[in-house]
């Protein structure tokens, strides 16, 4: 038995209209808008959680054996 471990950088930044923009540049596309900094967060975690899912390797294992968090730069 395996657990796949996987640790992501969201990386943030606020635009000039006040809406923040969370990406997470290891997952190609995973980027989302929030009104504010948690939204923004909350938004992309869902989203790479989404994508991480989709990919044929992860899509493999049991949900109990993914082990992945987010660090907000």
């Amino acid at each position: 038995m395996y657990i796949i471990r996987a640790t992501f950088s969201i990386e943030l930044e606020r635009e000039s209209d006040g809406r923040w923009l969370a990406e997470i540049p290891a997952l190609a596309g995973v980027m989302c808008y929030g009104a504010d900094r948690d939204e923004a967060v909350g938004r992309v975690q869902a989203l790479a959680l989404r994508v991480i899912c989709r990919t044929p390797r992860h899509r493999q294992a049991p949900a109990e054996l993914l082990n992945v968090t987010f660090q907000a730069a």
